[in-house]
């Protein structure tokens, strides 16, 4: 059964009362759960809840209802059902102490539009004064000030000669303002590339040159860095591009009654036009960019929320680069939901989780680098629950070790880690939901999103069967259309039209989907394979060991030589070649992957992403003199 709440009219209504397989509260209107709650308790209907996404329903009130209402069956055979339904309840500890009220769970409105700027002003007319976004200074948008806000923005770079259809990059910290200008050139109709912030001349040049980028926005003097200077020096290269500086707080403001009428979605999402160029972040050749609609995004950030249980006003911690392409993404998801997105223009393993404790984060994002932070906090401070309301901790960017699913637990409460995985290229092919089993949960990076086809492949070429290891490949409904360099699409995808995603994995017979390695990340040791993944998996659950990465060096004896660099955790002052021996002999793996070679080292490198950067350890220790 159903009970229809709508805080816009005032009213609570008993729906579907003969099924009792289901029992939820459907609520419209402007607020949240809270409100939701005194609404009821003023009709005597229930009251607020104690969990997040939950409110007690009245029993009594119920059997007054369903006595008043015309029933399919009988009141004896209402009564009788009903009775069943509260023994499920009460076995699953769904009614309060004096077993008067029934827990139940809420659902708001999921909205969905055909771009970017159509779902954003559906949310503004559902939700107007809903917050959207904070950042870690204290500043506030709801929906409305938001696009409010991004339609001001859009009529200024429109003023500066941008027209539907041109290309616009842009790199920015992963502010309110980053969020602002992304919606400001999605009503103009522009196509735009954000770029990550670490890219510095070769790779903005590159990205600039390929798109035929009309301006560039960056912000001038960050983290010590002059944007405002790189972007005149690409400029200078180029007969068309002109450079627009917008520090912290200063986008261009402009009239929006100068904006042209906001243009219609195509009827179908095939003939959306592209709107989006995402730039992978390529390490010895020039990055690739992959050409996305609005639709591709919006599929993912509603599968996503769906996977994630999000709920209205949950409060999702933006950890990663905006311009990546999980932050639009996240843009999506926060509209579809009416969510609030935790933006922190760069994490600090310190503040940034104090600032998602502060602000009620219920989806601390987003992958290991971050979730050791928030544990470490967490440790320092047993007594006093870090993130209380905490759902789960989204995963993604690169493969976890499984020992962090059971630690987060353990420290932060929750359901653990979600783990996703997928590319710039086709974003999020898998993700778990909280609904699945711990082992699942711990040793997987979930499973296929709805629409996605996923097959593994032998070096042979022949398929693989469940449980054995190949390169994955996929086809998706959010897939890229293509390559800006067309030249590329065809090593991409092979003859089946299956994208070729270049990472090693198992798809076993429940279609979980385990990351082993990359094509690219298998260290040959005279002749013979070794996972870098495997042996990364078995280090973590060292009681010593903080982060690892192992890498491939060069090595005249045996081709390549399996080098493991460790970063310990605190207190820990000595973790010998010996012990990493002994430990992995006594963890049953094969002698030939034991690494040859250990360092220490302080902290792991890795991207905004959270991914290792095991290029710069490879040049760091590549040249290192090395002796058996």
């Amino acid at each position: 059964m159903e009970i229809a709440v709508d805080l816009a009219g005032g009213t609570v209504v008993l729906r579907d009362s003969a099924n009792f397989r289901a029992f939820q509260v459907a609520a419209t209107g402007a607020g949240g759960d809270d409100e939701l709650g005194d609404l009821l308790e003023l009709h005597g209907a229930g009251r607020r809840g104690r969990d997040p996404n939950h409110v007690w329903i009245s029993k009594s009130w119920l059997v007054a209802q369903a006595g008043a209402s015309p029933q399919a069956m009988s009141l004896e055979e209402w009564a009788t059902g009903f009775e069943k339904m509260l023994g499920l309840a009460a076995k699953m500890g769904w009614l309060d102490g004096d077993e008067t009220h029934i827990k139940a769970h809420t659902e708001w409105p999921v909205l969905t539009g055909g771009n970017l700027w159509e779902l954003l002003s559906m949310r503004v007319a559902a939700t107007p004064d809903l917050e959207m976004l904070v950042d870690e200074r204290g500043e506030r948008l709801t929906y409305a000030e938001f696009v409010a806000r991004a339609e001001s923005v859009a009529a200024a770079v429109r003023a500066l000669g941008v027209d539907a259809g041109d290309v616009v990059s842009w790199t920015l910290p992963s502010g309110i303002d980053a969020v602002v200008l992304s919606a400001a050139l999605s009503r103009i109709d522009v196509i735009q590339n954000p770029i990550i912030p670490i890219y510095r001349d070769r790779e903005v040049t590159f990205c600039t040159r390929q798109t035929g980028a009309k301006l560039l926005i960056v912000p001038g003097v960050w983290r010590g860095f002059d944007y405002g200077v790189m972007a005149e020096r690409v400029a200078a290269e180029s007969d068309s591009l002109h450079v627009l500086v917008a520090p912290r707080g200063a986008l261009p403001l402009g009239d929006p009654a100068t904006l042209p009428p906001i243009t219609a979605s195509p009827a179908s999402t095939g003939d959306a036009p592209v709107r989006w160029y995402f730039y992978t972040s390529g390490t010895t050749s020039d990055p690739k960019g992959a050409q996305h609609t609005d639709p591709s995004l919006a599929l993912v950030g509603l599968a996503m929320g769906a996977r994630m249980d999000t709920r209205n006003r949950d409060r999702s911690g933006i950890a990663f680069p905006y311009t990546h392409i999980a932050g639009p993404t996240w843009l999506f998801n926060s509209a579809q939901y009416g969510t609030v997105l935790l933006l922190a223009e760069s994490f600090d393993a310190k503040e940034t989780p104090r600032y998602f404790a502060r602000e009620g984060v219920t989806h601390a994002g987003s992958g290991t680098a971050f979730h050791l932070a928030y544990m470490d906090l967490q440790l320092e401070q047993p007594d006093v629950a870090l993130f209380p309301r905490l759902k789960n901790c989204p995963g993604g960017g690169a493969p976890k070790p499984p020992q962090i699913h059971a630690d987060l637990q353990r420290v932060l409460g929750g359901r653990g880690v979600l783990a996703g995985w997928g590319l710039t290229e086709v974003p999020i092919l898998t993700l778990a939901t909280s609904k699945n089993p711990d082992d699942k949960l711990a040793t997987t990076e979930g499973f296929a999103m709805p629409g996605v086809e996923l097959i593994a492949v032998k070096t042979d070429g022949s398929l693989a069967a469940p449980g054995e290891e190949g390169e994955l490949r996929a086809k998706a409904p959010q897939m890229m259309k293509g390559y800006l360099d067309p030249s590329l699409d065809a090593d991409a995808f092979d003859e089946n039209g299956f994208f070729r995603t270049g990472d090693v994995g198992v798809i076993d017979a429940e279609g979980f989907v385990v990351i082993t390695g990359r094509l690219k990340d298998i260290i040959i040791r005279n002749g013979e394979n070794i996972s870098a993944k495997e042996v990364e998996d078995l280090l973590y659950t060292h009681p010593s060991v903080q982060d690892v990465a192992v890498i491939g060096l060069p090595d005249a004896r045996t081709g390549e030589r399996a080098c493991a660099v460790v970063a310990l955790k605190p207190g820990v002052d000595t973790f010998g070649f010996v012990d990493m021996q002994q430990f992995l002999r006594d963890a049953g793996i094969r002698l030939q992957a034991i690494p040859e070679q250990l360092e220490i080292v302080e902290l792991i490198p890795r991207n905004p992403s959270g991914k290792i950067t095991k290029n710069a350890l490879r040049d760091q220790y590549g040249g290192v003199p090395f002796a058996r």
